[in-house]
C-alpha cells in the first residue's frame, strides 16, 4: 500500500508554506503595532486543560478532540485499568488555542496585580476530529490573540478593528467581509435567560435529539448553533437574550457598537450568534466571507471570556481574544483570485563547464550566499548548456558562468537574466553588480 498523510491532514508544501508564511508575518505586522507579543505554547497539553476551559458540553471537547495516551497510561488501558490513569497520563492534542495560553500565562504568572493587560498572538496546527470538507481539516493552522486583563469595552472594540485590519491587509475584499457581533451576558443575567431556553427545550423533548437533550442540561444556549434542521426551526422561536440583558451588560454593548460605529466598522447583529465554545461572556463575534466556503463559511470569530481565568484556577481576571482558520483565509483568497505572488526565490545560479572549474565554482557560491544572495548551482554533472536552460527554468535574476578563463581573471561571467546584458566582474565587485 502506498504511504499516505491521515485522512484530515495536508502537507505543506513549498508553495502552500509561502502562503502561511504571508499570513503569518501579516499578523505579526499588524498585531505588534497594538502591542502584541508572541506565544508558543505545547501540541498537547493535560486534558483537563480543555474540559475546563472549553467546556464538557461542546463538540470540541465531547466528540472531536484527539485524546493523546502515554506509554504507561496505554499499558494501564490495555490492562482495563481507565480509571487509575493520572492527569500525566491524560493528554490531549491542542483543539484550540485560548485555553493553552491562559494555562500558560497562569503557570508562569504573566498577569501581576496592578500591572498593564497582557497580550499576546500565536501561530500554528491545531487538531479536530472533525469530517473533513472543504476548509475543515483534522489538523489545520490558526492565528490567534489574547488580551488578558482589560475590562474596559474599548479592549472588545480593539481587538475586532484589528482583526477586520488584518483580514484587509492579508488581501481579502472588504465587501465580501459580514462582521456579525452579539452579546451573552454575564452572571447578573444569563443564569435566568439559560434556564429560560432549557425550560423551553423541554417543551419539545419529544422531537429534540438526544444530543440536543444533553446539551440543554449542560449548556443550552449551544442549540442556538446547532445544525440540525429540526432544532433550528424550534430555536427560531426562542425567546432572545437581547431582551433580557441586565443594565450594565446593556450598556456594554452599546459602547462596544459605538466604538465600531467611530472606526467605520461595518457590522450586523446576531442575536442568535453563540460561539462554539462554552467560555465566553459578553461579546461574541464571527466573521464570515460572502463566497467561496458554502456553507462552512467562518474565517474567525472569538469573543469576550471573562470567567476562563478564574475557572482554569487563577483569580477573577476579564479578558477576550479570537483566532482565525488559515485554511479558510487562503481559499478565500483563492476564490477572490487574490492569492499573494511570492517573488523568485532563485536570485543567482553559478554555472561551470567542467570538473576542473566546480571547486572555484564552490568558492563563489559560498562567497555570495555569505553575502546574503540566494545562489543555486549544479550538482548533478550537467553540460553547460543543460545548467544555462536550468537557469532559465528557475527564473533567476542573474546567471554567473564561471569557466576556465574566467577563473584565471578571479572574475565571472555575469548575466543579467532580465535585460539580456552580460559583462565580466571580478569577484570584489560581485555583489555590487547584482541589482535585485
Amino acid at each position: 500500500m502506498a504511504l499516505r498523510a491521515p485522512r484530515g491532514t495536508e502537507d505543506l508544501l513549498p508553495e502552500a508554506y509561502a502562503n502561511w508564511k504571508f499570513l503569518t508575518e501579516r499578523a505579526d505586522e499588524i498585531f505588534s503595532r497594538y502591542g502584541y507579543l508572541y506565544i508558543e505554547t505545547p501540541l498537547f497539553e493535560h486534558l483537563d486543560v480543555f474540559v475546563h476551559g472549553i467546556g464538557e458540553s461542546s463538540d470540541v471537547v465531547s466528540k472531536e478532540m484527539f485524546r493523546v495516551l502515554s506509554p504507561d497510561g496505554y499499558s494501564k488501558v490495555a490492562a482495563g485499568k481507565a480509571e487509575s490513569l493520572k492527569a500525566d497520563q491524560r493528554l490531549a492534542l491542542r483543539p484550540e488555542g485560548t485555553a493553552s495560553v491562559v494555562r500558560a500565562v497562569l503557570e508562569h504568572s504573566l498577569i501581576m496585580p496592578g500591572s498593564a493587560p497582557i497580550k499576546l498572538m500565536y501561530s500554528g496546527p491545531m487538531f479536530r476530529a472533525e469530517r473533513q470538507q472543504r476548509g475543515r481539516l483534522r489538523q489545520f493552522h490558526q492565528i490567534g490573540a489574547e488580551c488578558l486583563g482589560a475590562p474596559d469595552v474599548m479592549a472588545d472594540a480593539e481587538v475586532i478593528i484589528m482583526l477586520m485590519e488584518f483580514f484587509e491587509r492579508a488581501g481579502l475584499k472588504k465587501d465580501s467581509l459580514t462582521l456579525l457581533i452579539n452579546t451573552l451576558g454575564d452572571d447578573n443575567c444569563r443564569p435566568q435567560y439559560r434556564q429560560e431556553i432549557q425550560d423551553y427545550l423541554l417543551k419539545y423533548k419529544d422531537e429534540l435529539p438526544e444530543e440536543t437533550l444533553r446539551q440543554a442540561e449542560l449548556n443550552p444556549l449551544r442549540a442556538f448553533d446547532s445544525k440540525i434542521e429540526r432544532v433550528q426551526e424550534i430555536m427560531a422561536d426562542a425567546p432572545l437574550l437581547k431582551d433580557r440583558l441586565c443594565d450594565e451588560c446593556k450598556k456594554h454593548y452599546e459602547e462596544l457598537k459605538s466604538y465600531l460605529d467611530a472606526a467605520g466598522i461595518s457590522y450586523e447583529e446576531d442575536p442568535r450568534l453563540v460561539r462554539g465554545l462554552d467560555y465566553y461572556t459578553r461579546t461574541v463575534f464571527e466573521i464570515q466571507v460572502k463566497d467561496g466556503l458554502g456553507a462552512q463559511n467562518a474565517i474567525g470569530g472569538g469573543g469576550r471570556y471573562d470567567k476562563l481565568i478564574e475557572i482554569s484556577g487563577g483569580k477573577p481576571t476579564p479578558a477576550l481574544g479570537f483566532a482565525v482558520g488559515m485554511e479558510r483565509i487562503l481559499l478565500a483568497l483563492e476564490d477572490q483570485e487574490a492569492l499573494p505572488a511570492h517573488p523568485r526565490q532563485k536570485q543567482i545560479y553559478v554555472a561551470y563547464p567542467n570538473e576542473h572549474t566546480k571547486a572555484e565554482a564552490f568558492f563563489v557560491v559560498q562567497r555570495l550566499r555569505s553575502e546574503g544572495f540566494v545562489v543555486e548551482t549544479d550538482y548533478q554533472g550537467r553540460s553547460l548548456k543543460s545548467q544555462l536552460k536550468l537557469a532559465n527554468k528557475l527564473q533567476v535574476a542573474y546567471v554567473a558562468i564561471l569557466g576556465e578563463d574566467e577563473i584565471a581573471q578571479k572574475s565571472v561571467r555575469l548575466k543579467d537574466m532580465d535585460k539580456g546584458t552580460e559583462e565580466l566582474v571580478a569577484y570584489d565587485n560581485l555583489a555590487a553588480h547584482i541589482v535585485l
